[in-house]
């Protein structure tokens, strides 16, 4: 997990939280330099207009020469930047090009492209080479001079070795990104933690918890308490694990139930074959026992198609095949295979249709055996010689059909129960012939046909009630 999960969510965190502050600290440097130099040129050109008159006097006049030197050299010496004077045709001024070579020789090109820019009282603003006067790159600012009248007289250029201008920033670039790596490192310690807390951690406990239940150990849960999604998760984990849990013991009662049941029948079947191969059963009871036996035989063979029916549904292979078919007729028919259950325990069977004929949706073969076994349960489980009542009713799109007997009333606490396979509410009246399967193959039945069945107990008497789609 730590190979996986873990390391994607802190390489992806760490990656955003990077590139955030990467940025940031970019984003910051850039204002700044351009904060710094707005300022820069500001204070440059407050101190070029306070200039501006004796520049226009020597311009313009040609005298007080001695007292622009001593201007210029003061601004240079102010701003540590070179300062040079050029006339309204852009050519350098000799105290400009005094003692400098490298002007000498490009002053006919040196701001002639900006010349227009000027004349239109433009400042311009260079950041590189001036010309091939400097080895360096310098900021380059040119300032235009204009006359009382309006008239273009010249230019004041300021040119500042670049690198010693950029140099206050240095210190102030350094602390900017020593603090974004900081931030970068901090954020990545506080998201490793966060996420071995917050995801890793929980997830490990469920996953052991998980593979404990894999191995067996139903019972286990995972104990995090947590009102975000991670406890959503756990909860939901936990549920599905009490799931298992009541799965896993139904699972070991069914196989207990099932092994009972066949161990049963099995027993008496080996004690009678073996009682007659033994010559224990005298010859003139051995067709009595027989008898028995196949009586078993057939308990045993019920319960197997019991069984293969229910893993037929549970499985999904239990095909369906609907037909318009006729639930009156399904009803007279189950009754009359009936017939001999009915004399043998004196019951009065009633048989009760709101219309002669009420055709339903349904599989008839399956249908029939809904039938067949709520009546089976109802002959066994009512009072001999009492009343048996089937009945059916059209309400809307749904048929209702009900069967109802008159014995006694369904424990409430086993009214929770009677769908479970192999239950039987009391022992006593469990008789060699149910294989407690009847009722859940029921069930299954209808809820494959998408219906319901209730069951309720009467001031006398139990009653089923089961719908089915009208055709």
């Amino acid at each position: 997990m730590k190979k996986g999960l873990f390391s994607k969510i802190v390489a992806a965190f760490i990656l955003v939280v990077t590139l955030t502050f990467i940025i940031l600290a970019a984003s910051l440097s850039a204002w700044l330099q351009n904060y710094y130099f707005k300022v820069k040129k500001q204070d440059i050109i407050r101190g070029v207009n306070a200039i501006k008159s004796y520049a226009i006097n020597y311009l313009q006049l040609g005298n007080n020469g001695s007292n622009m030197k001593d201007v210029l050299t003061y601004t240079k010496e102010f701003y540590k930047a070179d300062v040079i004077l050029v006339d309204n045709l852009g050519f350098l001024t000799d105290l400009s090009i005094e003692s400098n070579k490298a002007l000498k020789e490009h002053q006919f090109d040196i701001i002639s492209q900006d010349l227009d820019k000027l004349k239109s009282n433009g400042i311009v603003e260079h950041k590189g080479q001036f010309g091939n006067v400097y080895k360096s790159p310098v900021y380059t600012l040119e300032v235009p001079i204009f006359s009382d009248n309006g008239s273009f007289v010249g230019a004041i250029i300021v040119n500042s070795p670049l690198e010693e201008t950029k140099a206050p920033l240095k210190d102030i670039y350094l602390i900017i990104w020593l603090n974004a790596i900081l931030g970068v490192i901090l954020s990545s310690i506080v998201i490793y933690n966060l996420s071995q807390k917050i995801i890793i951690k929980p997830l490990e406990k469920i996953n052991y918890v998980a593979g404990k239940i894999a191995k067996g150990e139903v019972d286990k849960r995972v104990e995090i308490k947590s009102s975000d999604e991670i406890g959503q998760l756990v909860e939901s984990f936990n549920s599905m694990a009490v799931s298992i849990e009541e799965m896993e013991k139904h699972r070991r009662e069914f196989v207990s139930n099932v092994s009972h049941e066949i161990r049963s029948p099995m027993t008496s079947i080996k004690g009678f074959i073996g009682g007659i191969l033994d010559g224990v059963i005298p010859p003139e009871k051995q067709n009595y026992y027989l008898s028995l036996t196949y009586e078993e035989v057939q308990r045993l063979t019920r319960l197997i198609n019991d069984l293969l029916d229910l893993s037929a549904i549970d499985s999904g292979k239990l095909n369906m095949r609907l037909e318009e078919v006729n639930i009156n007729e399904i009803i007279r028919l189950t009754a009359i295979k009936s017939e001999e259950k009915i004399k043998s325990r004196r019951i009065k069977l009633e048989v009760l249709f709101s219309e002669d004929n009420l055709f339903v949706i349904a599989d008839r073969d399956r249908i029939t055996q809904v039938i067949t076994n709520l009546l089976d349960n109802s002959l066994k489980y009512g009072q001999e010689g009492g009343n048996v009542k089937i009945a059916t009713k059209n309400r809307g799109n749904k048929v209702y059909v009900s069967i109802y007997n008159d014995g006694p009333n369904i424990d409430p606490e086993d009214l929770k129960h009677i769908w479970d396979r192999f239950y039987k509410a009391e022992k006593s009246r469990t008789t060699k012939t149910s294989t407690g399967l009847g009722l859940p193959i029921v069930r299954s039945i209808l809820t494959q046909l998408g219906e319901d069945i209730l069951v309720e107990n009467r001031d006398v008497g139990v009653v089923f009630t089961f719908t089915l789609k009208k055709a």
